[in-house]
C-alpha cells in the first residue's frame, strides 16, 4: 500500500472535529487505499465501502444494503441521544442465525432477518425471537404490503426492505 503522509495529516486534523468523513473523487484516484490506511492507523474508526453493486450475489448484496441503513439508523439514535444502540449478528452453536440484532442498552431491541423473497419467517429468526422475546421483522427485496404473522403468540413484521427503511428516523 502506498503511504501517503500528507493525507494523514489532513485526515488528523479533521479527525479531531469530525465525527464522519466522506471520501470521494474520480475512479482509481486513491479513495479506497486512503480510507484502508485511515482505519488502520487510527482506533475506533469504522471503514464502510458503499460500492454495493460491486457484490455479485443478490442476496449478499441485499443484505449489505440493508445493513448500511440500520448502520446508519444506530448511528443517528445514537447521536440524538435516544438510548445507547448497537448493531449485531447472531448466531448459536447449531449454527442457525439471524442475520441482525439490534440492542439498546444492550438488551435485545429488535431482530432483523433479511431473505430475496420468502414471505415466511425464516425458522431461526422465529428460534432467536421466542428466545430473547424481542420483537422480530422479516425484510424481503419484493414489492407489496406488509404483513403480520403470530407464531406461538408473538408478532412477526413481513416487509418490503424499502418500505419498512424509509420509515424508520
Amino acid at each position: 500500500m502506498k503511504s501517503r503522509p500528507l493525507y494523514l495529516k489532513v485526515w488528523r486534523e479533521l479527525a479531531a472535529e469530525k465525527a464522519m468523513i466522506f471520501l470521494s473523487g474520480p475512479r482509481q484516484s486513491g479513495k479506497t487505499t486512503l480510507a484502508q490506511m485511515i482505519a488502520e492507523e487510527f482506533a475506533n474508526r469504522l471503514y464502510l465501502s458503499w460500492d454495493i453493486p460491486r457484490i455479485k450475489d443478490p442476496a449478499a448484496r441485499f443484505e449489505n444494503m440493508v445493513a448500511l441503513e440500520l448502520y446508519r439508523a444506530v448511528t443517528l439514535w445514537n447521536e440524538m441521544g435516544w438510548g445507547r444502540f448497537s448493531l449485531h449478528f447472531i448466531k448459536n452453536k447449531e449454527q442457525q442465525e439471524v442475520d441482525f440484532l439490534l440492542a439498546n442498552e444492550n438488551q435485545p431491541f429488535l431482530l432483523v432477518e433479511t431473505k430475496l423473497s420468502e414471505n415466511q419467517p425464516a425458522p431461526a429468526l422465529l428460534k432467536f425471537q421466542a428466545f430473547l422475546d424481542a420483537p422480530a421483522v422479516q425484510l424481503t427485496n419484493m414489492t407489496g404490503g406488509y404483513r403480520q404473522l403470530s407464531k406461538d403468540g408473538r408478532q412477526i413484521l413481513v416487509a418490503p426492505a424499502w418500505q419498512w427503511q424509509t420509515a424508520i428516523p
